[in-house]
Order: C-alpha cells, then sequence, then structure tokens
C-alpha cells in the first residue's frame, strides 16, 4: 500500500513549489484533518492549493463546485500537467464523456472531481456521491451566494444542502472577494457556522492603481493602451453599445481586441474566451458579465472606462491582473456622470429598502476611494476589514503627490449654486453655472440671472467637476433620492459651518488646463518591467515560442504549460541538467518528466559556447 504523501511533499513533487504563502500551510493541515473552513484570500494569492493538495493527501474524491467552464477547463488541464488525476462535469461535455467520468470516479480513478452548481444539484449526483468515498468539498468563488453581491448565482444558495447530507465530509468554502457584511452571508448560507475562518492579507502589491479624471474617456484610454501593446488586458465598460463602441475604436488603433457581453450569441462569447485564453496580448472589452474565474495570469492591466458599481466589484475585477504576482497596472477614468446610473440601478431593482441603503453605501465607498486624496490602497484594505496598513507607495496618489489646497471660497460657492438653484441639479449644469455658460438651457432656467452666475471662473471645468465629486465623497453634498444626479445639502451640521466660513475644506485638485496639456505624468503609461536584467530576452522568446507550440498540440493556453514566471526563472538561471531545473518555482515531477529535455535543449542551443 502507497504510503499517504505530506502536504509538503505534494507541494513540491507534483506542482514544483518550495514553500507555502501567507496561511497555507495552516489552512491545508486543517483540511487534511477533516476541518472545514472559510478562506479569504486575494486572487493570485493560492487559494486553489488550498484544496487541491488536502485532495491528494485526504482518502477519497474531492469535489470543486466551480461557476464558470473556463474556470474548471484550465483547473483540470493544468492538474493533468502535473500528473493530477482530475476531470470535469459539465453541461459542454458530451453524454460519452461524462460517462467515461463517471465509471473513472466509481473506479476510484480521480483525485478531483470538478463540478457545476447546477450539475452538481440537478438530477442524481448528489445521491451518486453519496456512496462513494469523499476527501471534501470545496465551493469556489464562494461569494456567489451573497445575493446583492458583484457576482450572485442563484444556484449557490441551494449549496447549503451540502452540509444536511455530508455532514463528516469536510467543506471548504474559497472567495478573493468579500467585505465583512459579505463573509457573513457566506458562513449563514452555506452552513459554515462552525467552520475555521482563515483571512489572508487582501493586498495585491503587484498591482499599481491608477486613477484619473474622466475627461475624454476615448483619447485617455488609447493613450494608456499605446504603452501596453502587445499585453494582454481588459478594459470594462458599463454597457453592451459602449462595449461595442471601446472594442471598435481599441481595434482601429491596430490592438487585438473584441467585445464580450452577454447580448453577443454563445457561440461568440465562447471564442472571445478562447482567444483570450489561449492567445497572447488581447485585449477584451467586457461589461461584467466577462472575468469572474478566469485563470490567465498574465493579464497586465485592467482598465475601466466607468465606474463599477461597488468597490467590491472594483477589487473583484481588478484583481484579474497580475496573477502571476508580476507587475500590472488597474487603470480607471471616473466622472460625476458615472453615479447617477449607478445610483438609478439599485433604485429600480427589486431589493428591500434596507438592502438598498447598504447597496448605496457599498457605491459611497467607491466614490470615496475614487475621490480620495489619501493612499488608494490603504483606503481599499480599510473598506475590506484589514486595517493598519501604511501608504503603499504604488498608487497615483502616492506616485504623482499633489498638495492639497485651501478650496474653503471655491466650495461655499458651490454650495450657494445648489441652494440658488433649487438642488435639482447635477454637476454638469452647476459647473455651467459656475462658469457663465451661455446655454439654452440655463437661459431658459433664468439661471443666468442667480447671484452666482459666472462667479466661479478662478477653477476651470476639470478642476470644478473634481470639487463637486469630493463635496459628494465627503457628504457635504448627496444625490437626491429620485436617483437622476440632482445634487443637494447633506447633513446641516457639516454643511452650514463651511457655508458661514466657520470651517475650511482642503482638498487636491487637477492642475489648470494650461498644465494638463500634454499628458500627466509618465508613471501610468507603461506596466513596471516583469523581466530582471539578467534575462535573455532572446532566450525568454525562444521558451515562450517552444510553450506555445506545445499548446497548440495539446489545445491548452500556454499558461498550463508553465507560467511566465517559470520561463523568466529558466532563462535567468540557464539550468545545465534535470536536477537543476528541478529546482525552479513550478516546475514539478511530472512537467520535468514531460518536458525537461526539451526545455534543456532550448537553453543549450541559446547558450553562450564555452
Amino acid at each position: 500500500m502507497t504510503p499517504t504523501p505530506t502536504p509538503k511533499q505534494v507541494l513540491r513533487e507534483v506542482f514544483g513549489y518550495d514553500a507555502f504563502r501567507g496561511p497555507q500551510a495552516a489552512i491545508v493541515e486543517h483540511v487534511c484533518a477533516g476541518g472545514s473552513a472559510l478562506v479569504l484570500m486575494p486572487t493570485g494569492g493560492g487559494k486553489s492549493l488550498c484544496y487541491q493538495i488536502p485532495a491528494l493527501c485526504r482518502p477519497g474524491t474531492a469535489v470543486v463546485v466551480s461557476p464558470l467552464i473556463a474556470l474548471m477547463q484550465d483547473q483540470v488541464g493544468a492538474l493533468r500537467q502535473a500528473g493530477v488525476r482530475a476531470a470535469a462535469l459539465h453541461s459542454a461535455e458530451s453524454g460519452a464523456s461524462a460517462a467515461a467520468t463517471w465509471r473513472e470516479l466509481q473506479a476510484g480513478g480521480l483525485d478531483l472531481l470538478y463540478v457545476s452548481p447546477e450539475r452538481l444539484l440537478n438530477g442524481d449526483l448528489i445521491e451518486r456521491l453519496a456512496d462513494l468515498p469523499l476527501a471534501l468539498f470545496a465551493i469556489d468563488e464562494a461569494h456567489c451566494v451573497s445575493q446583492w453581491g458583484h457576482d450572485f448565482r442563484p444556484e449557490y444558495l441551494q449549496l447549503a444542502v451540502l452540509a444536511e447530507r455530508f455532514g463528516t465530509v469536510p467543506r471548504i468554502a474559497l472567495t478573493a472577494t468579500a467585505d465583512p457584511r459579505t463573509r457573513t452571508e457566506i458562513v449563514a448560507r452555506l452552513g459554515l457556522e462552525q467552520a475555521a475562518v482563515f483571512l489572508a492579507s487582501f493586498d495585491r502589491p503587484n498591482i499599481r492603481y491608477l486613477l484619473r479624471d474622466k475627461s475624454e474617456p476615448k483619447r485617455q484610454l488609447l493613450e494608456f493602451l499605446a504603452s501596453q501593446r502587445g499585453h494582454a488586458g481588459i478594459v470594462y465598460a458599463r454597457s453592451r453599445k459602449r462595449v461595442e463602441e471601446f472594442a471598435a475604436l481599441i481595434k482601429a488603433e491596430g490592438h487585438d481586441a473584441l467585445p464580450y457581453h452577454a447580448g453577443l450569441a454563445a457561440e461568440t462569447r465562447s471564442a472571445a474566451l478562447e482567444r483570450f485564453r489561449h492567445g497572447s496580448g488581447v485585449i477584451v472589452v467586457a461589461t461584467i458579465a466577462f472575468g469572474m474565474g478566469i485563470d490567465k495570469p498574465d493579464v497586465r492591466f485592467v482598465a475601466h472606462v466607468d465606474l463599477p458599481k461597488s468597490l467590491e466589484a472594483y477589487y473583484q475585477e481588478t484583481g484579474r491582473a497580475g496573477r502571476d504576482g508580476l507587475p500590472a497596472i488597474a487603470w480607471m477614468v471616473h466622472g460625476a456622470a458615472d453615479v447617477p446610473p449607478l445610483r438609478r440601478f439599485i433604485e429600480e431593482s427589486d431589493a428591500d429598502p434596507a438592502q438598498k441603503r447598504i447597496e448605496h453605501g457599498r457605491l459611497d465607498a467607491l466614490i470615496g476611494f475614487a475621490e480620495t486624496s489619501s493612499c488608494r490602497r490603504r483606503i481599499l484594505l480599510d473598506y475590506l476589514g484589514e486595517t493598519g496598513s501604511g501608504d503603499c507607495g504604488n498608487c497615483d496618489v502616492c506616485l504623482e503627490p499633489s498638495q492639497a489646497v485651501d478650496v474653503t471660497e471655491p466650495a461655499r460657492k458651490a454650495l450657494s449654486t445648489v441652494y440658488r438653484t433649487g438642488g435639482r441639479f447635477g454637476a454638469a449644469h452647476l459647473v455651467d453655472v459656475l462658469l457663465g455658460g451661455d446655454t439654452t438651457r440655463i437661459r431658459s432656467l433664468g439661471h443666468d440671472r442667480l447671484g452666482v452666475y459666472g462667479i466661479g471662473r478662478e477653477l476651470d471645468r476639470l478642476q470644478w467637476r473634481s470639487l463637486f465629486r469630493q463635496l459628494t465623497a465627503r457628504g457635504y453634498l448627496v444625490a437626491a433620492a429620485d436617483g437622476h444626479g440632482g445634487l443637494q445639502f447633506g447633513p446641516d451640521a457639516l454643511v452650514r459651518p463651511l457655508l458661514r466660513g466657520e470651517s475650511r475644506l482642503e482638498v487636491r485638485l487637477p492642475p489648470p488646463a494650461r498644465e494638463r496639456r500634454g499628458g500627466r505624468s509618465p508613471l501610468g503609461s507603461a506596466t513596471p518591467s516583469a523581466i530582471p536584467e539578467s534575462v535573455d530576452p532572446e532566450l525568454l522568446a525562444a521558451l515562450k515560442a517552444w510553450r506555445l507550440e506545445q499548446a497548440r498540440q495539446q489545445r491548452l493556453p500556454p499558461y498550463v504549460v508553465f507560467h511566465d514566471r517559470t520561463l523568466v526563472a529558466i532563462a535567468e538561471r540557464r539550468p545545465a541538467c534535470l536536477d537543476e531545473l528541478a529546482g525552479l518555482t513550478g516546475i514539478g515531477n511530472a512537467k520535468l518528466a514531460s518536458y525537461g529535455e526539451a526545455v534543456l535543449e532550448v537553453v543549450r542551443r541559446l547558450s553562450p559556447q564555452a
């Protein structure tokens, strides 16, 4: 009888890593001992190993509930590359393939079985699993259970049956995104009240957060993408129409770009996903319908041309960049016009009043993040319940420090304009009034006869828009309850002292228009280099070409064969034998046996002659 391997042996021999990261070791030990757990760990932090290693150390088959077919395919492909017996049951499989998987499962030939929640809950699969030895249940993307979360899947609500039917089988729920309220919801809905909670740092230090005031989003995006040519990335827009417009614009500039949204035919969406997974340098322009569970590690940027619906959603979406731990950028343009549609979405939803208040609070947190004059990463981590972090040095606020200026008088003018116009108008109209705009609307409303008309020429339009957003973020102004974008006074105790000149206000404003011409600092124009200077670019290119050919032959995404990080390590270390190659990260026994000699041949071919 083969002895049961230890977690450390599995980590090195199967997955090719020398040491656990963060709380991985404690989680693996807990689940191997039969304990259930809720695991909160950032994207790229190694969540999968937290159930894959116990699956190989415990007797029986581990059942992994995963929400997307593409994610299951990537996970199964990567595990098989590592020599692990894994398979998936989902709607895209043929009847013959599903039957073969079931026979293999009954014969004890699978270490891990991936299933969608629909496949697990419909039909007789649960009853059939009850007759088999099970190592554990893993519920991936567990935030999908949150009814008002950003990726809600109604089928996840039914997964509470696992606690009822399989009480002695450990269950591990995992997510990269959950604020404290969502964590409580996951525990309650999945019956994890007695489970241990493991909370890793949500920090993604390799991601640079860069936010810009929205002025000309199409031009701004193209300027950003000009420095990202050849890199894979995702661009998020709020509507299908905007997705199509931006995809066409980006493609016209010579980028390999394509749209993705729920209005496209299923085969078109599937083809787009496959191009993104298998290709190099593909940019997908998408609504939030794209991205959850995408395992592609070499996404170098995520760009938002519209505000997402919450700070939690923003963290989830930007987390799809830099999964390999190498430098990446989260870039976003934002403006006051982004907010009213999000407010209307909340108000027009079927949520009860209490839930609507929660959703408005989440949106307010996002607005505060966008308008902060403090380190953005610190604001983001505070929101996720991780307090005490210092300034990061890797966001636009830290990298492009600007002096806070006294805006007490402009703020008083802004508040007076809100009052004089009746608290019914949005920032765009209010700025027109302050700048003395000669518009039909201003004349028809008689706002050109108000005392505040034309009194705001000390700031330009972009600066005024920024000030209005910051007054809203700080609570001096609030959106009107009708959801149409009108601004009204916030709490009297906050507004009155400022109006009377009894309190001062300092904020960061964009530089004047004359200083903005020529663009901003180049800090956001290029992803920091992920390649050490000691790496021979010709060897790295040859390794990537070899990997691409291997992937094409096996119909796999290239990153399933080897991650970029592993190829960089090979190109830097230039291993001369299998033993040296075996010591590099990401190369376990199975990959060493499958690819070792071929990799060494590439290295020898491009190594200087002795």
